[in-house]
């Protein structure tokens, strides 16, 4: 398994989680990543992405404002937090690499997801 997504769980709206992505320095170094999620019978959608740097971030509409993407590179880490969580926004989180430095939705690698909802 090249990337790892951990940090899913039951939440209440409004609450918050940290959602975590680690993997192979090989898939990680100098490339860019990224956040998707897919909700049942819906497709698969970009949620976040954070260059190779850590320095320059995008995200959805949906989640601005209330989610962060980032990274640690030392630790082959990254992170999506997750505040002020809706019903709409469960989903099973997936992370992903990039090939580029920059986000350019070239993905080499997919990480297990892991799955996140949101009760009312």
């Amino acid at each position: 398994v090249q990337l790892q997504a951990s940090g899913g769980g039951l939440v209440q709206a409004g609450g918050s989680l940290r959602l975590s992505c680690t993997g192979s320095r090989r898939i990680y170094s100098n490339n860019a990543s990224a956040w998707f999620r897919q909700a049942p019978g819906k497709e698969r959608e970009f949620i976040a992405a954070v260059n190779w740097r850590g320095s320059t971030t995008s995200y959805t509409d949906a989640v601005k404002g209330r989610f962060t993407i980032s990274r640690e590179n030392a630790a082959d880490t990254m992170y999506l937090q997750t505040n002020s969580l809706k019903p709409e926004d469960s989903a099973v989180y997936y992370c992903a690499a990039d090939r580029r430095p920059m986000y350019s939705g070239s993905l080499q690698a997919w990480g297990k997801g892991t799955l996140v909802t949101v009760s009312s």
